[in-house]
């Protein structure tokens, strides 16, 4: 049996993983900027997560959920504290795509209604609901394509209180900040007529924090810096440091009813355990902190690259976006400059690197950006 060869990869192999570096299988260092969306370090590598985790997996790596998980328990009141939304309910799952197909159930139990909103360039993820959400045609199957889901322009205020007024949409599921989209952000203006026209209409606000979330953008969540609070929250990627896990916060307006969601392998006892050490490592080491003022500082200094059209972003969730395609220039900084960058479209480069990156490594990369370019 072979693998079904549906990622482009790069020639590389990589073996190792530590703070914002990983290294081949020749002993080759990189630094990454990309990284896979951790939070606390490349590769697992944090001497807390590691202990943690082998702790729990030489103890009880997972058992069903029909019994009471007190790491389950301990993790929904962390969270709130961290994040702000103490009075909130988690649900656990795998994915994001999996979070997002949660969300947009709560919503349809909710009010009883079919049909959603999304916005141009929306990533939602590639299960039946969230892909159908996606603004990408390429990858919803027909079977897919089930007429649920109404695309509008991001910040277009105007089409989205139209749209609304209807009184026949479900929900509005808006990241709070548009990854694969090209980290374009919504403005405070368009996210607070958002959540006053959701509110009027009983329709459910969802705010996909699965990439702008965890304390990427300099706040635990993106939509906190627009002043408003969303009835319903999706996590994953930062929950547990690459560690196959999500998360739905949930508002109190919502009744759960035995049955109406569930999962075999969510929120098992090891995602638990790496996710309580995420909250350690944010928490112990300031990360959200970090991620505000190393990418403040980023964003300045590329401003500065007359190459550059655009640097779009919020703490270390950072677009840069040229004139021309980024294909060679993002080849260059990885085989000349040792450098992962992720890139949206053809023209952005996409910077995520760990939540850790210090100023040194901030110059490190501005330096060897300047090289490659």
């Amino acid at each position: 049996m072979k693998l079904f060869d549906v990622y482009p990869l790069f020639d590389i192999n990589i073996v190792k993983g530590k703070g914002c570096h990983v290294w081949d299988d020749k002993g080759t260092e990189y630094l990454d900027l990309y990284g896979g969306h951790a939070v606390i370090s490349i590769g697992h590598a944090h001497p807390h997560y590691v202990e943690m985790l082998g702790k729990q997996v030489a103890t009880l790596g997972f058992y069903s959920n029909s019994v009471i998980n007190e790491l389950q328990q301990q993790l929904a009141e962390r969270l709130g504290k961290v994040c702000g939304y103490d009075d909130y309910s988690l649900f656990l799952i795998n994915s994001g795509a999996e979070a997002n197909e949660n969300a947009l159930k709560l919503a349809s139990f909710h009010n009883g209604r079919t049909r959603v909103v999304s916005f141009s360039k929306a990533f939602h993820g590639r299960t039946s609901l969230a892909v159908e959400a996606t603004d990408n045609p390429k990858i919803i199957a027909p079977i897919n394509n089930c007429g649920h889901v109404t695309y509008l322009p991001l910040n277009d205020t105007e089409a989205m209180k139209a749209e609304l007024a209807k009184g026949d949409v479900c929900a509005v599921i808006i990241e709070g900040i548009q990854g694969v989209g090209g980290i374009q952000s919504p403005t405070d203006e368009f996210m607070q007529a958002l959540r006053k026209a959701c509110t009027e209409h009983n329709t459910v606000l969802i705010l996909d924090e699965i990439q702008s979330g965890y304390g990427r953008s300099g706040k635990f969540f993106a939509h906190q810096y627009n002043g408003i609070k969303a009835d319903i929250i999706t996590v994953a990627k930062g929950i547990g440091n690459g560690f196959p896990m999500a998360g739905v916060l949930i508002s109190p307006m919502f009744t759960p009813v035995y049955g109406q969601l569930g999962t075999t392998f969510g929120g098992n006892h090891l995602a638990c355990s790496a996710a309580l050490a995420v909250l350690d490592v944010i928490e112990q080491e300031a990360l959200v902190d970090n991620a505000a003022q190393v990418g403040a500082y980023l964003m300045e200094e590329l401003k500065k690259f007359p190459q550059i059209k655009e640097v779009r972003g919020r703490g270390l969730m950072i677009g840069l976006e040229f004139e021309e395609p980024v294909k060679e220039l993002r080849l260059r900084l990885l085989k000349e400059q040792h450098v992962f960058t992720g890139v949206s479209g053809t023209n952005v480069l996409r910077l995520l690197p760990p939540l850790c990156l210090g100023m040194d490594e901030a110059n490190l990369f501005l330096e060897r950006f300047k090289k490659a370019l």
